[in-house]
């Protein structure tokens, strides 16, 4: 996992003081969310659950679960609102290489989010477009298997799956949209592609 990342307490730190420092108004105009003046809560949704995100302290809580919200799913969440800046989609697909600085984490993302898929869904491609679908995915014509997941509302991820034979390996790849880095920091794209992988392995 990337420095930022070692310690999630002082990573969700740095993330309130920067939602403290925003515009609620125009943080939820940007990342496609709601805000309610009233209550001071944002509701964004994340992997198919909604959260509500209280402004301006930036407590994370599940909506529709009991269980307490992951770290890693807070600081995504916050990450999101306060780095989102309402650029539209570009709906064209760009290789993690392509993000800003992608090259330096291309090994971690690999490791986390590539390997996991394959080992995970190839040769159960059905079954990974089926719980794809679930969570509001949509089929992609890439590859021999391809659906495109929004684990939040503007940050589109497309995973790609080839499936293998006698002579190689299945292989695969994970795409973003051209816009991608208008939405989070490039390193949270490598933590986010693998946790839609886990969650999608865990509903199987």
């Amino acid at each position: 996992m990337s420095k930022s990342y070692m310690n999630l307490d002082v990573t969700y730190k740095f993330a309130v003081e920067k939602l403290v420092k925003k515009d609620p108004q125009e943080m939820a105009r940007n990342a496609d969310v709601t805000y309610n003046h009233e209550s001071g809560l944002f509701t964004v949704t994340y992997l198919g659950d909604r959260y509500s995100v209280s402004y301006p302290d930036g407590i994370v809580e599940s909506l529709d679960k009991k269980e307490e919200v992951p770290m890693t799913a807070k600081i995504l969440v916050l990450h999101y609102l306060t780095s989102a800046n309402g650029a539209p989609l570009q709906n064209k697909w760009i290789s993690f290489k392509e993000l800003p600085d992608g090259a330096i984490y291309i090994e971690p993302f690999t490791n986390r989010a590539i390997k996991p898929m394959l080992s995970l869904f190839a040769g159960k491609q059905e079954e990974f477009v089926e719980l794809a679908l679930t969570i509001g995915g949509k089929v992609e014509n890439l590859g021999d298997t391809a659906v495109t997941i929004f684990p939040l509302p503007r940050v589109p991820i497309t995973y790609v799956i080839w499936s293998g034979d006698d002579e190689f390996p299945a292989s695969g790849n994970i795409l973003f949209d051209g816009s991608a880095s208008c939405y989070l920091p490039t390193e949270d794209y490598a933590l986010l592609s693998s946790l839609v992988v886990y969650y999608l392995g865990k509903q199987m």
